[in-house]
């Protein structure tokens, strides 16, 4: 038998709208006493978060585990049976521990209360029935029950487990708002993700310095910048001021070069210089700026697009150079602007 892709993409929608009618379903459900006192529980911790389950429930406490880290809220991932083995060890007395379990009664789970009680921490369940073993044995139960997972025979779990991840996402996001973690806070979790390089990268982390950039005078003839901009290879010269040794006239891009030739009869390619190609003073940033606003401040330029920007120190001082090539490298943007 064979289906039309129309038909699988109903069948994909309608999966969607199942599990997104779940999640509604359960917020319109929730219990703003058990709410409340989870938040609260959470915003009083002093020490961490440890979340358990097993199976499917597994993979999404190891998800809200690491939400909860990534939000400052130090918190790891506990196996069950593990932690019946041994692994209790890392709970300590002030821990606040989340166990998930969508029928309430999973057994490994069961057999850690008790224990974890006698550490003195403080328990949340999120369970898909609050009437149960689990529950019954925490300090405060959110109900993530399901009328029916997404799919045929309602035996994989997916409804219920995207139901109890979107709540786990919901604490931390509501911790967050609490503790009024900011941005930057956020970033110093984030050093490698995007949001992180922007919070975090300054002009003078990603600035080829003025050593490395070939200056050249502004009577420096055509066949002196092209030289120039091979030998160095980072695509852009600097025309200096003669009476100043780090002040700036102007940059030449390969670009500039580029429209320069074009605008120009080959005739009279030998007469240009550097003074008649250059982009004069140009627009300059300083080396304490977010990397990421100084793209922001290339890319938002109306007379047009800059892919250099030279570098200032609070003196005005020329001490380098910030290519747009390397913000994009640096993972500050998803694509490069074209340098025509």
């Amino acid at each position: 038998m064979t289906t039309s892709q129309g038909s699988n993409a109903h069948d994909v929608v309608q999966a969607l709208l199942h599990e997104a009618a779940a999640i509604t379903a359960a917020a319109n459900r929730l219990n703003s006493a058990s709410v409340d006192k989870a938040v609260e529980i959470l915003e009083q911790c002093q020490s961490k978060v440890i979340v358990s389950g097993v199976g499917k429930s597994g993979l999404v406490a190891r998800k809200i585990a690491a939400t909860f880290s990534s939000v400052g809220l130090v918190s790891l991932y506990l196996n069950p049976l593990d932690a019946l083995h041994g692994d209790l060890g890392v709970v300590a007395p002030g821990d606040v521990v989340i166990l998930l379990s969508n029928s309430g009664e999973t057994q490994e789970i069961v057999a850690m209360i008790s224990h974890l009680r006698l550490r003195k921490t403080q328990l949340i369940a999120i369970v898909g029935k609050v009437d149960s073993a689990i529950g019954r044995g925490c300090d405060v139960a959110i109900d993530a029950g399901v009328e029916t997972e997404a799919g045929p025979h309602n035996i994989v779990p997916t409804s219920s487990t995207t139901v109890a991840m979107a709540i786990g996402d919901a604490l931390a996001t509501v911790w967050m708002q609490r503790r009024k973690i900011t941005p930057d806070e956020f970033a110093t979790n984030h050093p490698g993700g995007q949001l992180g390089k922007r919070l975090t990268l300054f002009v003078r982390d990603l600035m080829i310095p003025i050593d490395r950039i070939a200056p050249l005078p502004t009577n420096a003839p055509l066949v002196t910048v092209v030289e120039e901009l091979t030998r160095y290879g980072i695509g852009t010269v600097w025309v200096r001021d003669v009476q100043s040794k780090n002040a700036i006239d102007g940059l030449i891009t390969d670009g500039d070069l580029r429209r320069a030739l074009r605008s120009h009869e080959p005739a009279k390619w030998a007469a240009l210089t550097a003074g008649n190609i250059m982009t004069a003073d140009p627009i300059t940033v300083d080396g304490d700026t977010l990397a990421f606003d100084a793209m922001k401040k290339m890319e938002r330029n109306n007379k047009k697009a800059i892919s250099v920007l030279p570098v200032a120190d609070a003196e005005g001082t020329v001490i380098g150079i910030l290519r747009l090539h390397d913000l994009v490298q640096a993972g500050l943007a998803e694509q490069p602007a074209e340098d025509n």
